[in-house]
């Protein structure tokens, strides 16, 4: 018997069940995205059994479909889904403070506190140790594969390798591959699930209950608010973008704030995908090149998401308060979506060909954890 399925706790309690699990997990947190999913699958699924394997691999993969960063996404959804809107916004919060009070401080200082070339003997093994569990997380979701999972599973890590290591194809190819292979994959599954022998293995969802439903309870936003959620991102992305290309507003926060905004908004496969359209549009008017790479590599070597170095780039340029406004611009959109997002997965995920299309897309998501086994490893090790 799951969490879910006893009787509920208090949300005070869930609520302290969130600050002590997500407020270590700030620190540690190395390794990049699909090490970040190893390492909350561990914590929230095998230690302490907040959901099972099967809701956490569908929030993964939700956050794969939805532009933004995919850890902080999960972070937020699986928060979100145990403590209500205060617990996903808490567990951000946590999950990203101490890169971000880091990285904000060595950009008002301008100031080199590591070499990438030569980073400290504390983080050299860092990388590996967060690759290990990568392999382990890969390892556990592909247990739960059928034949047809496994063929998709394949079929996604083989092209997330291909676009890695073909030189003449562009890194941002993935901010729009990754949600297409995504979507063939629920289309695969939803099509076999209709066959009269369909290759794969479908459960029988009950149907929705709202009364019976738990998750969708502790989740606390209800389906049109999420709706009105997914209208907010839209309008504060079309009107910053009209203010600052169309109005030709001159203020510098607001600038930044649109660029930040807009490129949160359009960036799928995580934080290494939002370094070129990063560097192209803040170097050199904002940042020396040098003053970028040097972030960058202290971004790296610091827990957390890659995001957070957002906070440097806006310190750089206006101080404080330039650091919480590239912040606040560039994962606003990801968390954004994501709390609209989830009061459709609790009512979807029992509907028999939402359910069906979910396999494909989380074992399409899987084979992209297994790509990442093999990136991540040449360059760690």
């Amino acid at each position: 018997t799951t969490a879910l399925e006893e009787e509920d706790t208090p949300w005070l309690t869930r609520l302290h069940e969130v600050l002590v699990t997500f407020w270590p997990l700030g620190f540690v947190a190395f390794g990049g995205p699909q090490a970040h999913v190893a390492i909350l699958r561990d914590h929230l699924v095998v230690q302490r059994d907040w959901m099972d394997e099967e809701a956490f691999t569908e929030l993964f993969a939700i956050g794969q479909g939805l532009p933004g960063p995919t850890s902080t996404q999960l972070v937020v959804s699986t928060a979100l889904a145990r403590a209500g809107p205060v617990g996903g916004l808490l567990a951000f919060f946590l999950w990203n403070l101490p890169g971000l009070i880091v990285l904000t401080t060595c950009g008002v200082l301008i100031k080199e506190f590591i070499n990438p070339d030569d980073p400290p003997f504390y983080l050299i093994g860092l990388p590996p140790a967060a690759i290990s569990l990568v392999f382990k997380a890969f390892y556990g979701f592909g247990l739960k594969l059928d034949q047809l999972g496994i063929a998709l599973a394949t079929f996604s890590c083989i092209i997330a390798i291909l676009l890695n290591g073909d030189d003449n194809i562009e890194p941002t190819a993935t901010q729009y591959v990754f949600p297409i292979m995504l979507l063939c994959g629920g289309l695969v599954t939803y099509f076999d699930s209709k066959r009269e022998n369909p290759w794969g293995t479908y459960k029988t969802p009950k149907g929705w209950d709202k009364e019976d439903d738990k998750t969708f309870k502790r989740i606390g936003i209800s389906v049109p608010v999420g709706i009105f959620i997914w209208i907010v991102w839209a309008v504060v992305l079309v009107a910053s973008i009209v203010l600052v290309d169309v109005g030709d507003v001159d203020n510098e926060y607001l600038q930044l704030f649109e660029k930040m905004y807009r490129i949160g908004s359009i960036i799928f496969g995580g934080g290494q995908v939002v370094l070129p359209l990063l560097e192209a549009e803040v170097v050199p008017h904002w940042l020396s090149e040098d003053q970028f790479y040097q972030g960058l590599g202290l971004a790296q070597s610091m827990p957390g998401p890659l995001f957070n170095f957002s906070s440097y780039i806006g310190a750089v340029f206006k101080g404080i308060p330039g650091a919480l406004v590239a912040y606040v611009g560039l994962f606003g959109p990801g968390v954004i979506l994501i709390f609209g997002m989830v009061p459709f997965w609790a009512k979807l995920r029992h509907v028999a060909w939402f359910k069906a299309a979910l396999n494909g897309v989380n074992a399409t998501a899987i084979g992209l954890v297994g790509a990442a086994c093999v990136i991540l490893w040449e360059s760690a090790i």
